[in-house]
């Protein structure tokens, strides 16, 4: 633009006098002609008479010529604006791959650079190195050939490094292709004249060091390339899954079945594979396998063994492998842990600054187990002396601790505390352990079951070696004479050598931020609709998702169940599935292998229960339930729609009475005279039933018959 103004500056006057010599004319025909024209249209200045034609041609040329070269600097500047902008998108998404693209082209660079570069060198080079020509002769000599094959190189946009090229190419024949469109880095062992200066005393010793060097370089390239013998992460995966627990495998799993070739990633803090968490409390504690804690394997009830893990390492591939194979796969990223997301730009951040983008992510990162506030507040000493359970690490610790010392305490009395109780209980057996167990409640999971049904599981903990103290309520701990002291609100005081705390679940809510997502105030996690679904093209599941239960309104499960399938159905909906959650996740507890339960639905001690009990056989056990339905996860069964039938079994087992009336039964949980809970004690494989009587909402005048449905009766 600055040059069309100074042309225009230049040309005005003359088009100004060229203007004004045309209306001359103009008047001068006029005044021939005997009459003046009021005013003579611009339009016709080109047309006057003979005489002024060749200004007028000369006006229209130079304002022709003008626009002429306007236009063309217009379109020149919106091309070269254009080729502009290509370059800089095309160099930003070249920048994760660029480091290693300059560390291996940089080795391929210093590598060849002594055993090849022909006489040809010479002659050409502006500054021959006489070191280089020796060297060149003595490898000429070996191979004379593949050097004139090898002109590829030479694009490199310097004359200086085009006598180089071919030498170096040689060696990199089979490079990888991003070693080509680097001529800058081409450029960089021009700074090599140093060394000119030291063979012009004598060819021939200069010549010989040359070739150790040459070693001592290809040995260096060799160390960087096992440093890094991997290339760099995939900048992209298609479906990226935030959490490496039940629910991100669930939905891998789920993505892959509705499109083969699908490409995911699972990005976990945890070193280890996705693996379930209810073993960690549960058969792990009764194995008799010292190396139990290495190989995490473990019995059954029905005495199968199985892995924690779900799937062995051969099952995934490499992160680095993703955006090549074939056939897709999963790979899990572990050890990262996503500290920022980027909803509009589709990317999140890694805690090493690295940037991963996606087309659809899942957030299924669990929640971080609490603490009591004055365990937070307490001195170093004591939090040291504490354990959170929760992952495998926290059970590898737990288990080592419990063998090393003399007294350990549980504080919590829900599905978590009581079962790690009477595990830890069990083992104290043999060990002499203390196992202390302490709640606020009046009895265990007093805020699930009912009091009379609470007072009885006590008692069953009791009789596991534990001792339990109810309506506890710690004012304060501290370590004295290496011991921890739990002073409760009511003056008691009791001392143990370890604290076990198990108060609950907070949901991991930390990209909310980040991502702009809604945290439900009331029950906390990701708040999202009835297809588990964030944003547009954000998915939550497992328990950080607070999703909206059509039959119960919103609702948020911290239970394997449930994020077996709501990772299953966020896995089907982000391959384009559109389904709602209506599935009611069920969760289960044993304290050991002769009690357990299975629950549905809203089990709340506050709501009006209904309980419906009988004498309980050999096989109302979850030992004879695991041995009838072949798995120890109950869950995996019953959420595939293979639980057995409710039709009671032809085959009688013989009659083992328990010492009290609770020995099974089913307890039904009211809101409005309508059914929203239901727990099975010690009835088994029949979920499916209190599914169907949840799911369809009726009032029951009489809950002893429906409970006929369950055939508890049966002997």
């Amino acid at each position: 633009m600055l040059k069309c103004r100074t042309v225009w500056r230049k040309l005005a006057p003359l088009a100004r006098a060229s203007s004004t010599l045309c209306r001359q004319n103009v008047r001068r025909t006029g005044l021939h002609n005997a009459r003046i024209p009021a005013h003579v249209p611009g339009a016709h200045m080109a047309t006057g008479p003979a005489g002024g034609g060749g200004e007028n041609q000369l006006y229209v040329l130079l304002v022709g010529a003008t626009c002429l070269g306007g236009a063309i600097y217009a379109y020149r500047t919106v091309k070269g604006d254009q080729q502009r902008y290509e370059e800089r998108i095309a160099e930003i998404a070249s920048r994760p791959h660029r480091r290693t693209q300059q560390a291996t082209a940089s080795v391929q660079m210093e590598t060849p650079a002594v055993p090849e570069s022909e006489p040809q060198a010479a002659p050409l080079s502006e500054e021959p190195s006489p070191v280089v020509p020796d060297a060149e002769t003595a490898a000429s000599s070996e191979a004379p050939e593949p050097i004139q094959d090898e002109p590829v190189l030479e694009a490199a946009p310097e004359e200086e490094v085009a006598a180089e090229a071919p030498a170096e190419s040689l060696v990199e024949e089979e490079a990888p292709p991003p070693s080509e469109p680097e001529p800058a880095q081409l450029t960089e062992p021009s700074p090599a004249p140093v060394v000119e200066s030291e063979p012009a005393e004598a060819e021939s010793p200069a010549a010989e060091p040359s070739e150790p060097q040459a070693e001592v370089v290809a040995e260096s390239a060799e160390g960087l390339t096992t440093e890094q013998p991997s290339p760099a992460l995939p900048p992209h995966a298609p479906y990226l899954l935030i959490g490496g627990g039940t629910a991100s495998f669930a939905a891998a799993r789920s993505i892959r079945a509705r499109d083969p070739g699908a490409r995911v990633l699972i990005v976990t803090d945890e070193p280890d594979l996705p693996y379930m968490r209810p073993p960690l409390s549960k058969e792990l504690w009764f194995s008799d396998d010292p190396t139990v804690t290495e190989t995490l394997r473990f019995k059954q009830w029905n005495g199968k063994e199985r892995s924690i893990y779900f799937q062995p390492p051969s099952f995934y591939i490499t992160p680095e492998e993703l955006s090549t194979a074939e056939n897709g796969g999963v790979a899990v990223l572990s050890s990262k842990k996503v500290v920022h997301m980027d909803v509009r730009g589709n990317k999140v951040k890694l805690d090493d600054d690295t940037e991963i983008s996606y087309d659809k992510c899942l957030i299924a990162t669990g929640g971080i187990p609490r603490n009591l506030q004055v365990i937070d507040r307490a001195e170093e000493e004591v939090k040291q002396k504490t354990t959170l359970f929760r992952k495998i690490d926290d059970f590898r610790t737990l288990d080592k601790v419990s063998r090393n010392i003399k007294s350990i305490t549980v504080i919590g009395g829900g599905f978590l505390g009581s079962e790690l109780a009477c595990a830890l209980g069990r083992r104290s057996q043999d060990s002499g352990l203390e196992v202390i167990q302490m709640f606020p409640e009046k009895g265990n999971m007093g805020k699930v079951l009912p009091e009379y049904l609470s007072n009885w599981t006590t008692e069953k903990v009791k009789t596991e070696g534990v001792k339990v103290i109810s309506e506890a309520l710690v004012k304060s701990v501290t370590c004295k004479d290496d011991q921890l002291e739990i002073k409760l609100k009511d003056g008691r005081l009791i001392k143990t050598d370890h604290v076990v705390a198990a108060v609950g679940l907070e949901p991991n809510v930390d990209l909310a931020k980040s991502a702009g997502l809604e945290v439900d105030s009331d029950f906390g996690g990701y708040r999202v609709n009835a297809e588990l679904q964030a944003r547009s093209n954000i998915w939550v599941a497992g328990d950080a998702a607070c999703f909206y239960d059509i039959r119960l309104g919103r609702r948020r499960v911290e239970h394997h169940d449930h994020a077996v399938v709501s990772g299953r159905l966020a896995g089907e909906n982000m391959t384009g599935a559109n389904k709602p959650y209506w599935h009611q996740s069920m969760f289960w507890s044993d304290l050991g292998p002769d009690v357990g339960y299975e629950a549905i639905g809203i089990v709340d001690s506050s709501l009006p229960t209904v309980g419906v009990f009988a004498k309980a056989t050999a096989k109302d056990t979850p030992k004879a339930a695991t041995e009838e339905s072949g798995t120890g996860i109950r869950s995996e069964s019953e959420t595939e729609d293979v639980a057995s039938s409710p039709v009671a079994s032809s085959i009688s087992a013989p009659a083992e009475t328990h010492k009290d009336d609770y020995g099974k039964g089913v307890i039904f949980y009211l809101r409005d005279k309508v059914v929203v809970g239901i727990i099975l004690w010690n009835v088994f494989n029949r979920m499916p039933i209190a599914r169907k009587i949840i799911k369809d909402g009726e009032e029951h005048a009489d809950l002893n018959e429906v409970a006929k449905l369950f055939n508890i009766h049966e002997d």
